[in-house]
């Protein structure tokens, strides 16, 4: 009987289907993805594919993001309830009350949002590009949403700039102590603290290095630093693990996992394929607004 990796790719291979994979997904999905990255990786791949299927292992404004990129693809998302409780804090009205209130500023707005957020913004930016972004949009105010740590950390690299935050933070990230990373440190004080700009000031400022997912891959590639303490979620360090064999990996503590991104399963994954289960759809009149802002943000990759 053929496993589920040999249907999937026999699926795959019928419906001239390709798989994307976020970097927090369970480890059996990292490895059987077409392209595994953050974000910004992602979505570069959703608006150049040429496949008439993107099967999207992660959350629902990823595929969302694939889906405006690419309007004429099919998109599946395999688990309908793998959203993003971060996303999920801003509505449309809270966001066009601040623009109200600030009518010079423009809106810059993290990818990890709701297509109808993206669809009142200026830009998008992921947390790779975000300071590049800010500093080349053509306003002195920005209105940052919906996340107030990544938004503070763009401000501490611009600080010319006013900024104006909305008061949303990923769960996961946020709850990442500066005691943890501490007393880590006792442990392994040779090894370098690398941390995702989605933490608390108060950690970012302790770390050696702030960086995307994207980055701290490349970054542990190529360092000669043997030992790393890793403040994001635990799928990164997995194929941190896998990808670097001879350095060592440890989380800020107790790992850190967002059950979101954990949803998906191979399972899933096959029963997207086999049933076309689920299709994202997005209305046109508000894809059109957001994908003004998706290539704001792919301007300065």
């Amino acid at each position: 009987m053929e496993n589920l990796e040999d249907k999937i790719k026999a699926l795959k291979k019928a419906k001239n289907a390709v798989l994307l994979a976020h970097n927090y997904q369970v480890e059996e999905v990292q490895l059987i993805a077409d392209y595994l990255g953050d974000s910004l990786e992602l979505s570069r791949i959703a608006a150049g594919i040429e496949n008439d299927v993107i099967v999207f292992a992660g959350v629902k404004f990823m595929a969302e993001t694939a889906k405006i990129l690419s309007p004429d693809k099919k998109v599946l998302l395999p688990r309908l309830d793998a959203g993003c409780p971060m996303a999920d804090m801003i509505v449309v009205e809270e966001l066009l009350d601040i623009k109200a209130k600030h009518p010079k500023a423009k809106v810059v707005t993290y990818v990890n949002s709701s297509v109808e957020i993206k669809a009142e913004s200026d830009a998008c930016c992921t947390s790779s590009n975000a300071v590049r972004v800010v500093k080349n949009i053509d306003a002195d105010e920005i209105i940052f949403v919906p996340d107030r740590n990544l938004g503070g950390y763009v401000q501490s690299k611009v600080p010319e700039k006013k900024f104006i935050f909305f008061e949303g933070y990923c769960y996961v990230h946020n709850r990442i102590k500066k005691e943890e990373i501490e007393e880590m440190k006792k442990l392994v004080p040779d090894a370098r603290v690398v941390v995702h700009p989605e933490v608390r000031a108060e950690i970012a400022e302790i770390a050696d290095e702030v960086l995307s997912t994207s980055g701290m891959l490349h970054y542990a590639a190529n360092s000669g630093h043997k030992q790393f303490i890793v403040a994001t979620e635990q799928g990164l360090l997995e194929r941190m693990k896998r990808e670097n064999p001879g350095k060592e990996f440890f989380p800020a503590g107790r790992a850190k996992i967002c059950s979101n991104m954990k949803r998906t399963s191979l399972r899933h994954i096959y029963e997207a394929l086999e049933y076309d289960r689920y299709e994202i759809e997005v209305e046109e009149s508000i894809a059109q607004r957001a994908v003004h802002a998706l290539n704001e943000m792919l301007k300065y990759i």
